[in-house]
């Protein structure tokens, strides 16, 4: 991976949340390690302060840097010479607006879990903050750190696929395909709680991903869009299954699919851009592998890694074609990316290419605005078609 890691000092990061039990803490602490660009230093970890500072002295955290709650953690780090560079949001959907608010205001830069708030008042509320503070606001769209969505990204804004025509992009699992929430599932609990989750189901919380990627890959500001929401599992008060068609600015058109119900779907995110010259095609579980189909009947497969791929595919790189890289390797490529431009904004300079092109808090917003469109399309079949809020 072609970046300044091996010569910068790790940048100190504290964590709010993701303590013992919880999934996407640990992913968020191994991505922050990969590089040596984050080291973990502050924390806390559980709303159970003796839990939560039970596991700090479980990852070798000094006592003095383990704190009981958020506000704690950022009047003793603020105390402190060698305060944290950054706070990794790591909580439930409605916990990120006060949290992250807190930490801005406060002066810290935040990393942030999607979506970004709960609900779209919430989202402009902090992304204005986070441009008035001017503190760095990065949030985990995961699925831009692939190098090969990097390649997809620069292939279509070098127009070798044309004037773009469709887009389809899926996100399907199949995890809650029955009611686990009623079953002692604790991550299923909070995601089908409106009051924690917000006002999507599938849609808040895979959708957006799906969402972000087609616009990141393609460029296009979405116009207008019209969904179909269904809830399958009985009893569940939010949607587990989504359609959505899209009009982009310029004539694209698009298709959209989340569900959380689809049996025999681990993590089935897919890709597809429909240019008049050419398509691209890029599959999650096979992310090392792009393919390019052309107008003359030549399809090729570009491969991670390779000699001629961009320099936004190269430096999200690692290890030579063949040695596969994945989803860790991909969350590791946003920290890093954070760091950069964190680094960057400290040295008042423009960031290198590892630190463009990443998800921001203006992305944040934009998936948030995305998801109230799609609740509210949904809900109004006298007018179907709606305009998210301009952003």
């Amino acid at each position: 991976m072609t970046s300044s890691s091996t010569v910068n000092k790790p940048l100190r990061l504290g964590m709010v949340g993701g303590g013992n039990g919880a999934y996407i803490g640990n992913i968020h602490r191994i991505a922050a390690r990969q590089d040596r660009q984050w080291s973990l230093v502050a924390g806390a970890f559980d709303v159970d302060a003796a839990r939560g500072h039970a596991f700090a002295a479980s990852e070798g955290l000094e006592a003095s840097r383990s704190y009981d709650d958020y506000r704690a953690m950022i009047a003793g780090e603020s105390r402190r010479e060698d305060r944290i560079d950054a706070v990794a949001i790591c909580t439930p959907n409605f916990t990120h607006f006060p949290i992250a608010k807190a930490f801005l205001e406060a002066g810290f830069d935040v990393i942030c879990e999607k979506p970004l708030t709960a609900t779209l008042e919430d989202a402009v509320a902090l992304e204005r903050l986070a441009r008035e503070t001017g503190r760095f606001m990065g949030v985990t769209y995961t699925y831009s750190g692939y190098p090969m969505i990097h390649e997809a990204k620069h292939m279509v804004s070098a127009g070798m696929l044309g004037k773009i025509r469709t887009i389809q992009v899926e996100y399907p699992l199949e995890w809650m395909a029955t009611a686990i929430e009623s079953e002692g599932n604790a991550q299923a609990a909070w995601r089908t709680d409106p009051k924690k989750n917000g006002r999507g189901g599938s849609i808040g919380d895979i959708g957006t991903h799906a969402y972000h990627l087609a616009g990141f890959v393609s460029g296009l500001k979405l116009e207008s869009l019209t969904a179909d929401l269904a809830t399958f599992v009985e009893g569940r008060a939010l949607d587990d299954n989504a359609h959505v068609m899209l009009r982009y600015e310029g004539g694209a058109r698009g298709l959209l699919w989340s569900s959380q119900v689809a049996l025999g779907s681990s993590n089935g995110v897919r890709l597809r851009v429909f240019g008049e010259t050419a398509s691209l095609t890029w599959f999650q579980e096979q992310p090392n592998e792009l393919v390019h189909a052309r107008l003359n009947g030549r399809t090729e497969i570009i491969k991670r890694g390779a000699d001629e791929l961009s320099e936004a595919a190269k430096v999200r790189t690692r290890t030579p074609p063949g040695h596969p890289e994945g989803y860790l390797e991909a969350f590791a490529n946003l920290y890093a990316g954070f760091a950069e431009a964190i680094r960057a904004k400290h040295d008042g300079r423009e960031p290198t290419a590892l630190g463009r092109d990443i998800p921001t808090a203006y992305d944040g917003l934009k998936g948030v605005a995305f998801v109230d469109a799609v609740v509210d399309s949904a809900a109004a079949d006298n007018q179907p078609w709606l305009t998210p809020i301009a952003v």
